[in-house]
């Protein structure tokens, strides 16, 4: 790695979760540095082969850049386990079209670490052939892996692609977020094609409850720790 990519994938955030804390990776992964495990959340490969199926087009490159920036992920963090968050196919057939490069790269950040599929509302029923295996949720310690979350304490999901909205001197910018409490946390997606929901938005009430939790939101060198509170 050079020192000019030292410097932009670096991150001094921390995402604390039922006493456990990660590092809160710019690219929008959480790593368990004692248990080198990574975790990502809703990649929707081949979102844009689906979208191409109904006649919308859309250049046909998310995967291969969404497993691009994986790849980086996993070589500064060197994983021993990698767990996907659901729907990580954008679709139940999604799997069958990645071509021939995409199927090599995915083998090749699976190989020599564990790899845990966590099924979702776009992927439920995930083929072994993927490679890893495949679970409805995983328990590590006083945490819980699952892709939709209920607001239980323990719980880092996905499904509602987080995105805060920051309004300073005239300017507003809206990001990808990690929305965290420090007792449940929700992934931002990590797919090069997924969109976000504001965090401001009734679904994020039901499950923190209050507006008192925290955005950490992905800039363009580092993570931003924002109250909730403060976003638009």
């Amino acid at each position: 790695m050079t020192n000019e990519s030292a410097v932009r994938y670096s991150s001094s955030e921390h995402v604390t979760v039922a006493g456990i804390t990660f590092i809160a990776d710019l690219a929008g992964a959480l790593f368990w540095t004692e248990e080198r495990l990574l975790v990502v959340s809703d990649l929707h490969l081949e979102k844009g082969s689906s979208f191409a199926a109904r006649r919308v087009l859309l250049p046909p490159y998310d995967t291969a850049a969404t497993l691009a920036k994986l790849r980086a992920v996993i070589a500064r963090h060197d994983p021993r386990t990698v767990i996907a968050l659901g729907d990580s196919f954008h679709d139940r057939d999604a799997h069958q079209r990645l071509d021939a490069a995409d199927r090599a790269t995915l083998s090749e950040l699976q190989a020599r670490r564990d790899w845990i599929w966590i099924a979702g509302n776009h992927d439920p029923a995930l083929p072994h052939e993927i490679g890893g295996t495949v679970a409805d949720e995983v328990r590590m310690g006083p945490l819980t892996f699952r892709h939709k979350p209920t607001g239980a304490q323990g719980e880092i999901a996905g499904h509602l692609h987080p995105k805060a909205r920051v309004s300073r001197r005239g300017r507003s910018v809206e990001r990808r977020c990690f929305a965290s409490d420090g007792q449940r946390a929700v992934m931002p997606a990590f797919g090069a094609y997924t969109g976000g929901l504001n965090i401001r938005d009734d679904a994020f009430a039901a499950i923190f409850q209050t507006s008192a939790f925290i955005a950490h939101l992905l800039g363009d060198r580092q993570v931003h720790r924002i109250a909730a509170s403060r976003c638009s």
